[in-house]
């Protein structure tokens, strides 16, 4: 922060004695708090130009020089590069944000509607209905023109029906009370909305909760990093920053990933199609071999011994994401409106 330094060495801040130009218990700068016009021009363009070359450089590192920016956090090298939490934030905006600002390239007259056909529900007898346990999980998910349908996955129309007929029901075929619950949400959410509408509203949940959950998977991830490291060596604070950097660097790939598909392929080209499809290629293939790489710069493993330890680390997050995603549609299903 450059301006003209006060004479009073009593710093403004938190009124601790100033010895030089900045203040030793808060690192404010001692200078004066009111500056002409063209100092304070000289103040913002200090500051921009600073924070650009430090955003970029970031950027350029992480990108491709994998865990030499959380290595360089973690030696107390903290001014070259932006904070990992603040480098998630943006990124992580950034990701979510720009591409709903591309263009839409879609032609109105080119838009193909849901098959009729799949919109007919078929009709199912009461007798059926009474001899069959019903089914309160997810829905038929299919894919029809440009539009996602999901299918109730009930037979039944509404909770009065339900109820009567639950309760002839033989017992080995009624619904448990954790059932009737998930079927009250479900025939409550198909007596407002059609299954193309459900399917929308399914859509634009997904899309609206996926920040929220890499956020929450991220403790995960840098808890199987703790299990598979020295506890006296490492601290989970450690994990955690490779973990920052390393889900900022996904973040931006995919991103990458996002907006080059965007544009690409809207080109009615062989050779574009082809090169997209390599790009994607090379990109998925790069974000393995990082983590392998970053992950052996970081914890200064042997070959063998790092190979051994990502790869099974990859299939433990695997298996996990695998889990956690089947969960997180259940959830976004349930709570639809």
């Amino acid at each position: 922060m450059s301006g003209t330094l006060r004479h009073d060495n009593e710093c403004e801040n938190c009124g601790y004695t100033v010895d030089i130009a900045f203040c030793s218990k808060c690192g404010q700068k001692n200078v004066e708090t009111r500056q002409t016009f063209p100092k304070l021009v000289g103040h913002f363009a200090e500051d921009l130009t600073h924070y650009d070359t430090a955003f970029w450089r970031t950027l350029r590192d992480l990108l491709f020089r994998p865990g030499r920016v959380t290595k360089t956090y973690l030696e107390g090298k903290r001014q070259k590069y932006v904070p990992p939490v603040k480098l998630y934030i943006f990124i992580s905006f950034v990701t979510f944000f720009l591409p709903n600002l591309y263009p839409e390239f879609e032609d109105s007259e080119a838009i193909h509607h849901a098959d009729p056909q799949l919109l007919v529900e078929k009709n199912v007898s009461i007798e059926e209905k009474i001899n069959t346990e019903q089914n309160v999980f997810l829905g038929n998910i299919t894919f029809s023109g440009d539009e996602f349908l999901i299918k109730s996955p009930m037979t039944y129309k509404s909770l009065k029906e339900m109820d009567s007929i639950e309760a002839i029901k033989p017992e080995h075929l009624k619904l448990s009370p954790f059932e009737y619950k998930l079927g009250k949400k479900i025939l409550k959410l198909y007596e407002h909305n059609t299954p193309v509408q459900v399917g929308e509203k399914f859509i634009e949940s997904i899309n609206h909760n996926i920040p929220k959950a890499i956020f929450v998977y991220m403790p995960i991830f840098a808890f199987i990093l703790w299990v598979f490291h020295g506890k006296k060596r490492w601290y989970f604070f450690d994990h955690g920053i490779f973990t920052l950097n390393y889900f900022s660097f996904l973040l931006l790939s995919t991103l990458i990933l996002v907006t080059v598909g965007h544009f690409l392929t809207e080109i009615d080209s062989t050779f574009f199609s082809v090169l997209t499809g390599i790009f994607v290629l090379l990109t998925l293939v790069w974000t393995v071999y990082y983590f392998y790489r970053a992950h052996r710069k970081m914890y200064h493993e042997k070959f063998i011994i790092n190979f051994i330890k990502c790869t099974a680390m990859l299939l433990i997050n695997f298996i996990a994401i695998m889990f956690l995603t089947g969960l997180f549609i259940l959830f976004t299903f349930y709570n639809l409106h």
